[in-house]
C-alpha cells in the first residue's frame, strides 16, 4: 500500500495496524532530531530519552495532522516532534539554580544595554556595564548557552505549535503567529555578521557547533558564546515585541 493511501484509509479508520506503519516510515525523522538535539544537550540527557520524548510528538503529530491542509507532514511533525523534547526537557529541571540566575542577569543587561543603544551590543560593552573582565563574560555566555536556547526554543516552539493547530487556533492566533515569524526574522537581521552566521548554520543548515566552527575557523567555545549571545538579543526584541503576552 501507498503511503498516502496509509494515510488516507489511517485517517478513516484510525486503525492501530496502519498507525503503527506511519511511526515506522517516519521514525528515522525522530532520530535525526533526537541526534541533533542530543550534539547540543548531550552532556545533561540521555539520547534515548530524547527519542522516546521525540517518538510521543511524533504519534500526537500523526493523530492531528490534517490531510487537506497544504502542508507537508514532515514539516508539522518536527515542530511536534521538538516541542515534546523541548516541553520534556523544561519539565525535568536540569538547569541548576545558578545557571538560571546567571542567564537572567545576562539577558536584563543585554536588554537594558540594546534599549539604551538601540542596535545588537558587543561582549565589550557587557563586561564594561557589569564591571567584569571580557573573559569573564564569555565564560558566562558559555555556561548559560543550554539554558538560553531552551528556554528561547521553547517559547519558538509553543508559537510554531499554535499555527499549525487549525482546530483551536483563533484568527487573533493565526496573526499572532505570523507576527513572530516576522519579528525573529527581522530582529536576527540586525544581529552583528557573526551571531547572523552561527543562527542561520545552527538553525537552518542544522550544523553543529564544531562544524561551524570550522567554518568560521572558530572554537566550539566561541561558537557557543556567539550563538548564546544571539539567542539573549533575540529572547530581548521578542519580549519587547510583547510575545510572552500572546
Amino acid at each position: 500500500m501507498k503511503l498516502d493511501e496509509v494515510w488516507i484509509r489511517y485517517k478513516k479508520t484510525k486503525d492501530e495496524e496502519l498507525k503503527k506503519e506511519l511511526i515506522v516510515e517516519y521514525l528515522p525523522l525522530v532520530k535525526i532530531i533526537s541526534g541533533r538535539m542530543y550534539n547540543f544537550y548531550g552532556g545533561n540527557i540521555e539520547y534515548d530519552d530524547l527519542l522516546g520524548y521525540g517518538v510521543f510528538g511524533l504519534i500526537d503529530a500523526i493523530d492531528k495532522f490534517e490531510l487537506k491542509r497544504d502542508l507537508k507532514f514532515e514539516t508539522y511533525a518536527q515542530i511536534r516532534i521538538r516541542g515534546a523534547m523541548i516541553d520534556n526537557l523544561r519539565k525535568l529541571d536540569w538547569i541548576p539554580r545558578r545557571i538560571r540566575k546567571k542567564a537572567k542577569d545576562m539577558e536584563v543587561t543585554i536588554s537594558r544595554l540594546e534599549n539604551k543603544y538601540g542596535r545588537s551590543v558587543t561582549n565589550e560593552e557587557i563586561a564594561k556595564e557589569l564591571g567584569l573582565d571580557l573573559r569573564e563574560v564569555e565564560n558566562t555566555l558559555s555556561e548559560i548557552s543550554v539554558s538560553s536556547v531552551v528556554s528561547l526554543e521553547d517559547t519558538i516552539s509553543q508559537r510554531e505549535d499554535m499555527s499549525f493547530s487549525s482546530e483551536e487556533k483563533t484568527p487573533e492566533q493565526v496573526l499572532e503567529a505570523t507576527e513572530v515569524k516576522k519579528i525573529l526574522a527581522q530582529n536576527i537581521d540586525k544581529l552583528r555578521e557573526k551571531e547572523k552566521l552561527v543562527i542561520s548554520m545552527y538553525y537552518f543548515d542544522e550544523l553543529t557547533y564544531k562544524e561551524i566552527g570550522r567554518v568560521l575557523e572558530l572554537s566550539e567555545s566561541r561558537i557557543s558564546q556567539i550563538h548564546s549571545k544571539a539567542i539573549l538579543s533575540l529572547k530581548n526584541s521578542l519580549n519587547k515585541a510583547g510575545v510572552d503576552k500572546y
